[in-house]
């Protein structure tokens, strides 16, 4: 049975910074495609970032690019998500994912629908 397992969320103030975590197990292959989606109140999921489970080639979107890091510890099957100067338009609910495949590609940012397997989430509210 795939488990993803989040943790770390909260309540920040703007400038903040805070680091998710999701631990995976379970998942029938030692590669796979993850990252974590954001949905914020009254809104569709969007992507955040992306890695593969080797911990390389990290794709992020551009309202999160160059304040938020993603990575992947293998040995732990952890991955994490290093968030920076926060602000209140980062709030909303992190969600980790993952999906088949050794690679992840920027279409897989876009497309959600795609990842099979999700954690529970875990929310996140920055204040000005």
């Amino acid at each position: 049975q795939v488990q993803l397992v989040e943790s770390g969320g909260g309540s920040v103030q703007a400038g903040g910074s805070l680091t998710l975590s999701c631990v995976i197990s379970g998942y029938p292959s030692d590669h796979y495609c993850t990252g974590w989606f954001r949905q914020a109140p009254g809104q569709e999921r969007e992507g955040v970032a992306i890695i593969d489970s080797d911990g390389n080639d990290p794709i992020y979107a551009d309202s999160f690019e160059g304040r938020f890091t993603i990575s992947f510890d293998s040995a732990k099957n952890t991955l994490y998500l290093r968030m920076n100067s926060l602000n209140p338009d980062d709030s909303g609910i992190y969600y980790c994912a993952v999906r088949g495949g050794t690679y992840c590609y920027s279409r897989n940012l876009e497309r959600p629908g795609e990842y099979d397997h999700w954690g529970q989430g875990t929310q996140l509210t920055v204040s000005s």
